[in-house]
């Protein structure tokens, strides 16, 4: 069954299997609470209610929360759907899991914060718009022995999401990597990221890692 995915909302992309795999591999026991922040169509909320854990999925988007909430009717699954900016709806709760798959491609500067379907893909001229904060917010809400599986482009810095989830008392580490072809979005900023050294003329293919940060027990 094909997943509901309105204009605008994220839809299951090659990040979103990539994550799936990291997913596949954490040995969750029945019941655990997970956390989907940036949901978009709810593709991993829906992964990881499969494996019999309890799951908040979180986006910003009003399409996005509706698609979620259709996609987990449509799979007789029990997600829990909450709309806000990335941890707000979920302050003073704790996860055994974080599954993040936020804007990471770097977008050319812009007057004022992304609104509408560009919150989807624009991450700031570094590409780390969302990702400092997830970095700065999620071990809060990490159990311990939780942990935070973060997917995202060589491009955006993972050395620096690496160090600032130790800096903040995380093992972390990457866990996952594939090359992928350039996307509908990375080939309309190619020429600027080309001109801002993030990419060569040659290049046809972008890096994907995922990132797995344990708070320890």
């Amino acid at each position: 069954m094909s997943r509901f995915s309105p204009p605008g909302v994220y839809p299951p992309q090659e990040d979103t299997a990539l994550l799936a795999e990291a997913l596949g591999d954490e040995p969750l026991p029945p019941g655990a609470r997970v956390l989907d922040v940036g949901t978009g169509s709810g593709a991993l909320a829906l992964d990881a209610a499969r494996l019999g854990s309890r799951v908040t999925a979180v986006d910003v988007s009003w399409r996005a929360t509706l698609a979620a909430r259709v996609n987990a009717l449509l799979a007789g699954q029990p997600v829990r759907v909450r709309r806000g900016n990335l941890f707000d709806p979920v302050r003073g709760q704790s996860f055994d899991l974080i599954l993040a798959n936020p804007p990471y491609v770097p977008a050319p500067p812009r007057a004022g914060a992304p609104r509408g379907a560009a919150r989807a893909w624009d991450a700031g001229p570094d590409g780390r718009l969302l990702l400092d904060r997830i970095c700065l917010e999620a071990p809060a809400l990490l159990r311990p022995g939780g942990v935070l599986l973060l997917v995202h482009s060589a491009l955006s810095g993972p050395d620096r999401t690496l160090g600032r989830l130790r800096a903040a008392g995380l093992k972390a580490t990457v866990v996952r990597r594939r090359r992928i072809a350039f996307g509908r979005v990375l080939r309309a900023r190619r020429e600027w990221l080309c001109e801002r050294g993030l990419l060569s003329a040659a290049d046809e293919t972008e890096e994907l890692v995922v990132i797995r940060a344990e708070l320890p027990r």
